[in-house]
């Protein structure tokens, strides 16, 4: 038995494939997690959820922030843009059966040792209570009222932490510090501006797991998001987006052993 943590798919299902392939895997014994953005901007999206889905019993998933932005363009809360390749989920006939269930899938787990979120966690979190905070907008996004937090999760506000926030200001940060957020400024200020190399990063800011005081260091935190960063591993980070999509490799990281296998990706980005 193995589990393989996998980086951002997005929509890469030949690659996804291949990497399977790679790794040997077998749904009868192993496992998979996934670090979020199944879809969007490759040409396969909906042939990427149906095959989670179809395996959900052997994969876990967390929502990154083209998954949530699939699920508001589903409910008519944001716009499909020109380099989105959503159409096929949203006009599939199992496409409800598929974004419902992608809808009830968790912002963050905690298992066997080690933590993934997609993007990352504020400096003042920390591990349980980064659980606790994702349990709110998991709670909101399941719930009965979930068109109307869709209707309200985009923007770049707030932009600290606090206790006292409350509301969608509250969910809304926690969504994109857990599926948007590379960098901070010292203080641990969310900044959703760059997305570029590290290097050429501005002085002011730092990545979000060298923040000073960050409160979840010392558990193993499994993340993608960032793919300019590339594969980046120490004892407590395994940041695993690669940039497949992009021309770069779809990465697997075995736990038990963190054996890494990576696959060279064509661009896939050949539909816009």
């Amino acid at each position: 038995m193995a589990t393989y943590a996998i980086g951002d798919i997005q929509g890469c299902f030949g690659p996804f494939q291949q990497l399977l392939h790679l790794i040997e895997f077998n749904p009868g014994r192993d496992t998979l997690w996934l670090t979020g953005d199944l879809v969007n901007r490759g040409p396969e999206s909906l042939d990427v959820l149906r095959w989670v889905f179809r395996h959900s019993d052997k994969v876990q998933i967390v929502l990154g922030n083209h998954d949530l932005h699939l699920l508001a363009v589903a409910e008519g809360f944001g716009k499909v843009r020109s380099d989105d390749t959503l159409l096929d989920i949203l006009n599939a006939g199992d496409g409800k059966l598929l974004l419902d269930w992608l809808r009830c899938q968790p912002l963050m787990i905690e298992q066997q040792g080690y933590a993934m979120v997609h993007a990352g966690l504020l400096p003042e979190w920390t591990v349980d209570r980064a659980l606790g905070l994702a349990e709110e907008v998991e709670d909101s996004l399941s719930g009965p009222r979930y068109r109307e937090f869709l209707s309200r999760l985009y923007g770049n506000k707030p932009t600290r932490w606090s206790d006292e926030l409350k509301g969608i200001d509250r969910l809304r940060l926690v969504v994109n510090a857990m599926t948007r957020m590379r960098l901070v400024t010292r203080e641990g200020e969310l900044d959703l501006a760059f997305k570029g190399e590290l290097d050429k990063a501005p002085a002011n800011l730092l990545p979000w797991f060298d923040a000073p005081g960050r409160r979840s260091a010392g558990t193993p935190i499994i993340c993608g998001h960032w793919s300019a960063l590339g594969l980046y591993v120490t004892e407590d980070i395994l940041s695993i987006d690669t940039g497949c999509l992009w021309g770069g490799s779809l990465t697997a990281i075995r736990l038990e052993d963190r054996q890494v296998f990576s696959l060279p990706c064509r661009a896939e980005l050949a539909l816009s």
